[in-house]
């Protein structure tokens, strides 16, 4: 889930960090896979990444799909970097002329990497050609001759390899000279550009091959950390096999959108609704980004079976927003206490428009006024204050905010029982949902032919969760959770630790 932000156009090698899944007032939208999909600056229900992170849009869709999240620099009228700026240069990378070349996705995101690999070395660019490019939102906040600078610095890019990609949105690696970046690049509804985020890559992880060499890493990688490998038997009980932490509940970020799936399952088992049912996109249930669907037109509609997609792809959190509504707030509770999740802390289930309200509406007079009151007391709150809060009046923020009291919370073994309670479910549709985004984990196909993801981000939290099954139908669920209260953290380097510790614990489970 990533937050509020303005749409940016970032190149940068230190860089701002931002998670959640959601931006506060901007078009801006994180890509599959993102941190958990890294993964933002401000705050995204992800990126991570998921959901990954960004300036405060995130990935959370892809894989990279970063958790909820996608964190990265943007580069905003209030926020300049340039490619000046930069990165340290990459030992051993090749030069970009020798490398293969890579085919880019015939997709609406693909179609703008092919424009902005060009667009250098025409620069500068008229304000025509760049409106036929750039959302309108994204050309009010960075101005021409911003852009035009930026692109001058990219003189020479080159193209080195795509690293997750949806639709929407991507995350690619490209060189420019002997420098090495990182590009998260999204489109909105209409296929124009509204984040464009270069930053210096982390540097990918071998996997632990013990559970000794797991627990001593994981320690490591923040402040607090939760994490659990566990065996879903065909009963649809957890079986742990290895944690750490894992009973100890954590901030989500878009993880919580596995119980708002769960709800909308269920419902629709009960013939409440369908997949096919179609939601009004009412400009009071739009959220912020991560996402897409908050660009669509007012009252225009979508699918449930569509939102559901993004939500778990690209973590959208309007998608999260309006299947909550459509299922019903005491519904998604309803799941959370079903799956033996923490109930008494989930109640009342927030919205992401409601979190991004209560930290970045006047804060922190909203979010003390919430937590001052009884439960039926936070229920009236939200409805008669929080939810009539436009969405012009967050404004973004970078360090971790109420991570302990104003969030959904889970434990590791909490996320493993929800997968299982998902995969207990005959719904073919469920398995459609959940196989959108791998999460950056890239398991051998052969080995592990169905595997599900989602991840949570904002600032201050980063979390992965994957499910995955073995050809005879063994069926493993690992979750990694990573916090700290005190300070942002440094999202791309926990990424790719967490990455790596997921995969090898598979490979540990699949030989326990």
């Amino acid at each position: 889930m990533h937050s509020p932000s303005k749409p940016a156009l970032a190149v940068a090698a230190a860089a701002v960090t931002v998670s959640l899944t959601a931006c506060a007032t901007g078009t801006t939208t994180s890509p599959p896979g993102a941190a958990a999909s890294r993964p933002a600056t401000v705050t995204s229900l992800s990126g991570t990444a998921a959901n990954r992170p960004a300036g405060v849009t995130s990935l959370s869709g892809l894989a990279a799909n970063r958790p909820t999240g996608d964190t990265s620099s943007p580069m905003t009228a209030a926020n300049p970097l340039t490619v000046s700026a930069a990165g340290r240069n990459v030992p051993g990378t090749p030069p970009a002329t020798t490398a293969p070349p890579v085919e880019i996705p015939s997709t609406p995101v693909g179609q703008q990497l092919r424009w902005l690999l060009d667009a250098p070395a025409k620069a500068p660019i008229g304000q025509a050609e760049l409106a036929e490019h750039f959302a309108p939102a994204f050309l009010q906040q960075v101005p021409a001759d911003r852009i035009n600078e930026t692109l001058a610095g990219l003189r020479g890019i080159q193209l080195q390899k795509i690293i997750a990609a949806v639709p929407t949105a991507l995350i690619a690696h490209v060189v420019v000279g002997t420098q090495t970046l990182k590009l998260t690049l999204s489109v909105d509804a209409t296929g124009k550009i509204n984040s464009a985020q270069f930053t210096e890559p982390a540097t990918p992880q071998p996997s632990p091959t013990s559970w000794d060499e797991l627990d001593q890493r994981a320690r490591k990688a923040a402040a607090r950390v939760g994490f659990l490998a566990a065996e879903v038997k065909r009963d649809g009980t957890c079986r742990p096999v290895h944690a750490v932490a894992g009973r100890q509940a954590r901030p989500l970020g878009s993880m919580f959108k596995l119980y708002v799936l769960g709800a909308v399952a269920k419902k629709i088992e009960q013939g409440r609704f369908s997949w096919d049912t179609a939601m009004t996109i009412k400009p009071e249930l739009k959220s912020l980004p991560s996402g897409q669907l908050q660009d669509r037109p007012d009252n225009s509609q979508v699918p449930v079976l569509e939102a559901a997609k993004m939500m778990i792809a690209i973590s959208d959190n309007t998608g999260a927003d309006l299947l909550l509504h459509q299922a019903g707030r005491t519904a998604v509770e309803d799941r959370v206490r079903a799956w033996r999740g923490q109930v008494k802390r989930n109640t009342p289930f927030l919205t992401t428009r409601e979190l991004f309200a209560l930290k970045g509406a006047d804060y922190p007079r909203h979010s003390k006024e919430f937590l001052s009151r009884d439960t039926a007391g936070r229920r009236g709150y939200l409805s008669a204050v929080v939810d009539k809060l436009p969405l012009s009046s967050i404004i973004p923020w970078i360090a971790p905010r109420e991570l302990d009291t104003v969030e959904w919370f889970g434990s590791p073994a909490d996320i493993c029982r929800a997968y299982a309670g998902l995969a207990k479910s005959r719904d073919k549709r469920i398995g459609e949902v959940m196989s959108q985004n791998d999460g950056g984990i890239n398991l051998p196909a052969k080995e592990w032919p169905t595997v599900w993801y989602k991840g949570g981000s904002e600032p201050g939290v980063l979390d992965l969760s994957y499910l995955a099954r073995t050809p005879s139908g063994r069926t493993f669920v690992v979750t990694a959770m990573a916090s700290d209260p005190s300070a942002a953290l440094k999202e791309d380097q926990v990424y790719e630790e967490l990455v790596a510790l997921s995969r090898g614990a598979f490979a540990l489970l699949k030989s326990s």
